[in-house]
């Protein structure tokens, strides 16, 4: 360019390399400024004006049209409200810079969505002001068990909310939904996280076989950083070439992985696949390829997480950690798209626990490939329910618990009165998030309580589901625990323990398991059924004392006031169930001092008056084959016989580090 900035061109060909330039860097604190003999004055005006003859404004900086006169350049009355260029996505209505492109109405789809953009903005700078994360420093670099579970706990309890919120806002919106991303984007900026040091091999505080329902939840437990991209790697900072080295892969069918062999997985690298804008071309060695490569030749350790299409969900995936591999070998191949492709062969290490071989597994027992070892009964319901539930026993000769009649639900007698009579909604079709009318969400304080996919949001006092005479759709989102099961139950016997109850399909924190069925009974007959033996666990307590926990999400996050209300039930009158004589699978659920289940109390109408249901549903996210447990609660001083503090005391076996030792 011939004259350039100051002058400062080069000839052509003419480089003298044996003269040192005199480069100021880039990043200066102050402002440097020519001296008067290196070349012409530089002139510096302000965003908003005033502008000396042949200076116009830019947009975002342009001032009123209306007025064409030349400005004063004395006058001192700069007042600058300039904002980052990237915050500017259009310009402002009402002027129209270049003027030559026509606005589009208020009512088109595009504006709608930037409006959109910018309300979600400004609620997600609202919601991190101000925020105690509760996570030191050290905390976030390294994790331990609990702090990884606390993390999941709360980013799951915040996506539920926004979806929640999204659901209400958006019920007639064809505009995508990702609370999972919002929720991620929050948490990472405001620091509840943790293992953010990147590391080979083991990740603090993540166990193998650990399942993940969204791709953010990797990334804020230090597992696996990049939100999309399926390799994950770093350059150590002692490593004198500055080569990468592979860290962790998620293989989740976005590639032609060859993946069905638990211990062996083929793997295909980045890039290189078509999309709109481009057509498919051969991989690259670069990036994340580079890093594979590398890691086979340095033998390094790579963890592995294999993606799964959701039993229940079945547009989404699940993440299982499989643990650590190493990179046999590597070769390129021509692909499906015809290009080249490279491929990495992954053994597993030797001598982990088992993950994806167990859902290997599970999926050959679906499908009748291979017969379910120690199977007694493949349905002890005798079709009561929608879903079988198989009778397994691995540990002994035993044939199965004592005898008791299969019922799916809970049983008032006529003299029980529980509330005072009560109606149902008018909807007459399905209710829906949002609608102020529907008085069913009205006794919700207004909040519909179930996600669109039937998750619960949140832990209330009481929930209040549409019943049996609400004129609502019978797959009406409100109805979530008398839909039946929503996963593939099985009880089995246990070592130490009796009997108990496990799932053959991954569950997503506040999934519906079941309600707690049998009889509902008076003190005395509770005392009579259970007595002070054996069989107390078949009855249920509702005014028991249960240890506290945080399961909601946190009101400072959404940009609500910080609130001291407690997640305790409010149940009108104490409820006893027996499930002794009859019952359904709930009655198997063993006690634990570190639960993954929990209850919650939920009313409905049935001819006009209120019964109210006890229905369990998952505190956090349970792998395949993890035993189901819930909190038995400690009964109240009254409850116990005053001459034996230990009365229907049991040893507890539940191997939790917070055991209390013993339970009721």
């Amino acid at each position: 360019m011939e004259g350039g900035l100051g002058g400062n061109t080069v000839p052509p060909n003419s480089m003298d390399k044996s003269k040192v330039l005199d480069v100021k860097p880039l990043r200066t604190l102050v402002p440097l400024f020519p001296e008067a003999s290196e070349g012409t004055p530089f002139v510096c005006v302000p965003p908003n004006g005033p502008f000396p003859s042949g200076f116009s404004p830019f947009f975002p900086f342009s001032g009123s049209q209306g007025s064409q006169s030349t400005p004063d350049l004395n006058q001192n009355d700069f007042n600058s409200t300039a904002v980052p260029l990237r915050s500017f996505r259009a310009e402002p209505n009402g002027q129209n810079t270049y003027g030559s492109h026509k606005h589009k109405s208020a009512g088109s789809s595009s504006v709608k969505k930037k409006a959109k953009r910018i309300k979600d903005s400004e609620f997600v700078l609202t919601a991190l002001s101000n925020f105690n994360p509760g996570i030191s420093l050290s905390e976030r670099d390294d994790g331990n068990r609990e702090l990884v579970e606390n993390v999941l706990l709360r980013f799951d309890a915040l996506r539920r909310k926004l979806s929640q919120m999204e659901d209400a806002r958006e019920s007639h919106s064809s505009i995508t939904k990702r609370a999972d991303l919002k929720a991620g984007n929050m948490m990472l900026s405001k620091g509840v996280r943790t293992n953010m040091k990147k590391r080979i091999g083991v990740v603090r505080g993540v166990e193998i076989g650990d399942i993940f329902f969204f791709r953010m939840e990797l990334c804020l437990v230090g597992l696996h950083f990049p939100s999309m991209a399926g390799i994950d790697y770093m350059v150590n900072k002692g490593d004198l070439e500055g080569e990468p080295v592979a860290l962790s892969i998620v293989s989740s069918g976005g590639y032609d992985d060859d993946a069905e062999d638990p211990d062996i997985l083929v793997y295909s690298g980045q890039g290189g696949n078509a999309s709109r804008d481009k057509e498919a071309s051969d991989q690259q060695l670069v990036r994340g390829n580079l890093a594979l490569e590398r890691s086979l030749h340095r033998a390094n350790e790579v963890r592995v997480i294999r993606g799964l299409k959701d039993a229940i969900h079945q547009t989404s995936k699940v993440y299982v950690y499989d643990g650590l591999y190493k990179i046999q070998e590597s070769w390129m191949e021509k692909g499906k798209s015809g290009c080249n492709m490279f491929k990495y062969k992954l053994v597993r290490v030797p001598g982990q626990a088992v993950a994806f071989a167990t859902w290997k597994s599970i999926q050959k027992w679906k499908e009748g490939l291979s017969s379910r070892v120690g199977l007694i009964l493949p349905d002890l319901t005798s079709g009561a329910e929608s879903i079988p539930v198989s009778l397994v026993n691995e540990v002994d000769d035993e044939k199965g618990p004592a005898y008791f009649t299969y019922f799916p639900t809970v049983k008032y007698s006529k003299s029980f009165k529980l509330v005072q009579r009560t109606f149902g909604c008018t909807c007459h079709d399905a209710c829906q998030a949002g609608n102020s009318n529907c008085s069913c969400i009205q006794k919700n304080e207004c909040d519909f309580p179930y996600t669109a996919n039937g998750i619960l949001v949140c832990r209330k006092p009481m929930i209040y589901e549409c019943g049996p005479s609400c004129p609502c759709f019978r797959n009406c989102k409100n109805r979530v625990s008398q839909t039946g099961f929503k996963v593939h139950l099985e009880v089995f016997k246990t070592r130490d323990r009796g009997w108990g109850l496990r799932s053959w399909d991954p569950i997503r924190a506040g999934t519906f398991i079941c309600e707690y069925a049998g009889e509902v009974i008076d003190e005395i007959k509770a005392r009579q059924d259970g007595g002070d033996g054996e069989n107390n666990e078949y009855v249920f307590h509702t005014n028991r004392l249960y240890e506290s926990f945080k399961w909601n999400y946190e009101t400072e996050l959404v940009g609500e006031e910080g609130s001291d209300s407690t997640e305790d039930f409010d149940i009108p009158s104490p409820l006893t169930i027996s499930a002794k004589n009859s019952g359904n699978v709930a009655r198997f659920m063993n006690h634990s001092c570190s639960p993954n289940v929990f209850w919650q109390p939920i009313m409905y109408e049935h001819n006009n008056e209120a019964v109210l249901h006890i229905a369990f549903f998952a505190k956090r996210h349970i792998p395949p084959m993890t035993e189901l447990t819930y909190d038995y609660g400690i009964p109240h001083s009254n409850e116990t016989e005053s001459n034996n503090a230990a009365y229907g005391r049991k040893k507890c076996l539940c191997g939790s580090p917070k055991c209390r030792g013993y339970f009721y």
